[in-house]
């Protein structure tokens, strides 16, 4: 179908082809793609990531007296035939920009405008009230008008009509407070509470570890009902209805399980009982009105006198995962197998996206075969890595090759994603075979989006808090303020160099939080990947130190600092307070500490045993880079230590316990205890020279000032 405005003499061809000039997906075929005489465009060829919605521009939506600037002023986009100063733009942006315009040239037709020339300032004052009298966020306002002023800056692209009128002259650009600063989406996401996360995470987990195989093993049997193989629950092939049915009427004697209840079924002389007869079909591989006819109806009657009927239609599955020690379900429905196949996709999203740092499109993106295992000489795995398409910040559409590090809780995710998916799938978000979008057409590679994956946790979390009120649990995910907390995936991402950056020791809480097996773990997926998670966890941690400054700043304590470098970092100190003026606690607006922190760090890095005054020239952990390694740290010999009261009830702390250990009286070996002792003595020595006296009773210890 063509539009019904034909193309002026000297305008563009009918068979150009919209994507000529854009770089495509691997499958697409440029010939097939979309002409600029179409009424809808498909843009989904520009797709590079599995799991972006569609992408069509339908133009017989529009007022059919603009249908051809509009065409003209997409196809100069999509071309890149931009004029001079103009950036180029994404196919889903220049998507979004048309129903910005589309509610602009609704308007002027329901003003009677005829053409784009008519338009007159006037007509652009009206318009810019319009849109601002709906209180939009400045950010929307100013995307709504920038779609007007396309149709003037591309006016010399547009062959059969276009603006006579610069907007800007009456719609001057929002400048000022009600314009927000542009932010990194990583930034300005709220990380999930800790109150929320925890009970996620742990439930996660057990979806992943005791559930998963129960789900698989249902989405098995249901499959096989589903295209009615043979052998199932030990049918075998070749047998007459009489001898199938049979011989699963005796499986079910032979189990004691009830006939599965469907429901009430009229239309004889008297009422039968509701059992799913359809469902009995399946199992027996009989067509579905057998079961209706004689001798048939009476077998199955004398089942239901002898088994009775169950509560509803149950699959045969085993039900083998633990949850307190008992069965987590008395089984799964026919029903539910959808549901819960699409639960345990979502639990493994979860656990991925929180123990990985990787974003959306990655995790998306992940295929068959993405983990490898590094193993020790006898063979034990101690390092995970993942594989997949990094996107953000790369020069290419298609995105480049990355690798992860991976736990072990992530790489048994990617296993269970692995066996739910069928081997001829290769993405592991892809819908799962007992999912219902199967029977709509779809790719079999069709990957969730966004959306579904926002939705699906939502549910998954009221499933989770519906189990805990039947079974009295105190498991359950609170409400945040009164209401359910609304996960987005962006938040795991977020949330993780946030916590991160909040343990001790910033990498080796990567280790200790997460249940990983080395720093590797935290270097590898912060460091070494193209994913750009180390700049965010730096961020954090900044911003984080802050927050720990500012508490050292407001200290009472005539001497806040005690230790080799204490006197050079009370001077760093001194400096920060009188660049930021600290009221109250700390600087509660995060944007203004982490701009603070960029422009005047003291380079002072709070740990639990040591405060870093970082000096490079003078730090045995490392003299490159830009902070401390604080996994390096030699707190008894460093000249940058400094230590607040913190830091040195922690050293007491630790003195207590090798004391305790050295007097317990138990037998320990003469190496160890030697160790001990140095250890101890070399305790001793650096507290004693900072004028810190120690007692076995922590009531008594007493820091010289």
């Amino acid at each position: 179908m063509t539009t019904a405005i034909p193309a002026p003499f000297g305008g563009i061809p009918d068979d150009a082809l919209v994507l000529a000039n854009r770089h495509l997906a691997p499958y697409a075929d440029l010939a097939a793609t979309s002409h600029f005489g179409d009424d809808k465009w498909d843009l989904s060829p520009c797709r590079h990531q599995a799991h972006q919605h569609a992408l069509t521009i339908n133009f017989l939506t529009l007022p059919v007296q603009f249908r051809q600037a509009a065409k003209e002023l997409c196809f100069a986009m999509l071309r890149y035939d931009l004029p001079e100063g103009e950036k180029e733009m994404s196919a889903s942006t220049i998507r979004g920009m048309v129903s910005d315009l589309k509610e602009f040239l609704d308007w002027a037709d329901e003003r009677g405008i005829r053409t784009l020339r008519e338009i007159t300032t006037d007509d652009i004052d009206a318009y810019r009230l319009r849109v601002e009298a709906r209180r939009h966020t400045a950010n929307t306002v100013g995307r709504k008008r920038r779609a007007v002023c396309n149709l003037w800056y591309f006016r010399r692209k547009l062959i059969s009509d276009a603006l006579s009128i610069d907007p800007m002259a009456v719609w001057p650009e929002i400048k000022g407070p009600r314009r927000r600063p542009a932010a990194g989406p990583e930034n300005t996401t709220d990380r999930i509470p800790e109150q929320v996360l925890a009970p996620l995470l742990m439930w996660a987990l057990r979806w992943v570890d005791e559930f998963a195989d129960d789900v698989i093993r249902a989405q098995d049997d249901w499959l096989a009902l589903r295209n009615q193989k043979t052998g199932y629950m030990g049918i075998v092939d070749g047998t007459t209805p009489h001898e199938r049915i049979t011989a699963l009427l005796q499986q079910y004697k032979a189990a004691r399980r009830p006939l599965p209840r469907g429901k009430p079924r009229g239309g004889y002389k008297h009422q039968r009982p509701p059992v799913n007869v359809i469902h009995l079909c399946r199992e027996a591989n009989v067509d579905t009105t057998t079961l209706s006819r004689e001798p048939f109806w009476s077998m199955i009657a004398e089942a239901i006198d002898e088994l009775g009927l169950d509560d509803s239609t149950y699959m045969t599955t085993e039900i083998c995962g633990q949850l307190d020690g008992q069965p987590w379900l008395r089984g799964i429905r026919y029903d539910d197998v959808t549901r819960f196949t699409n639960r345990l996709q979502i639990a493994c999203y979860i656990v991925i996206a929180y123990l990985s740092g990787m974003r959306e499109a990655e995790i998306k993106h992940m295929k068959r075969g993405c983990l490898s295992v590094m193993r020790d000489e006898d063979g034990r795995p101690v390092r995970y890595k993942v594989t997949s398409q990094a996107f953000k910040g790369e020069d290419t559409p298609a995105g480049i090759e990355a690798t992860w590090v991976v736990g072990a809780s992530v790489a048994t995710a990617v296993r269970v994603l692995e066996r739910l998916v069928p081997p001829g799938q290769d993405l592991l978000f892809a819908q799962p075979p007992a999912s219902r979008s199967s029977d709509l057409g779809s790719s079999s590679n069709s990957v969730m989006g966004v959306n579904a994956t926002i939705d699906g946790m939502a549910r998954l979390m009221k499933w989770i808090n519906e189990l805990c009120a039947e079974h009295g649990r105190d498991d359950s995910i609170p409400q945040v303020n009164g209401k359910d907390w609304r996960l987005v995936t962006k938040q795991f991402r977020r949330t993780l160099a946030w916590t991160i950056a909040r343990q001790p020791g910033g990498t080796i809480a990567g280790a200790i939080q997460y249940r990983h097996h080395s720093v590797q773990m935290f270097e590898g997926y912060a460091g070494t990947s193209a994913s750009g998670f180390r700049h965010e966890v730096e961020a954090e941690q900044a911003i984080a130190r802050g927050e720990q400054l500012g508490d050292i700043i407001l200290d009472p304590a005539p001497q806040r600092l005690t230790g080799p470098a204490a006197e050079e970092a009370e001077a760093r100190l001194a400096s920060l307070e009188n660049e930021v003026q600290f009221a109250g606690k700390v600087i509660a607006d995060r944007k203004r500490l982490a701009r603070f922190m960029r422009r005047h760090d003291p380079h002072i890095h709070p740990g639990q045993f040591v405060t870093c005054v970082y000096n490079p020239d003078r730090a045995l952990c490392r003299r490159e880079g830009d902070g401390p390694s604080l996994p390096d740290c030699q707190p008894l010999k460093c000249r940058n230590v400094a230590l607040t009261a913190g830091n040195i009830d922690a050293f007491l702390a630790w003195l207590q316990r090798l004391e305790r250990a050295l007097a317990t009286g138990v037998i320990l070996a003469p190496y160890v205890r030697d160790r001990m002792e140095q250890r101890r003595a070399e305790l001793t020595e650096f507290l004693e020279a900072n004028n810190i006296r120690t007692s076995m009773n922590t009531t008594t210890k007493e820091t010289v000032r």
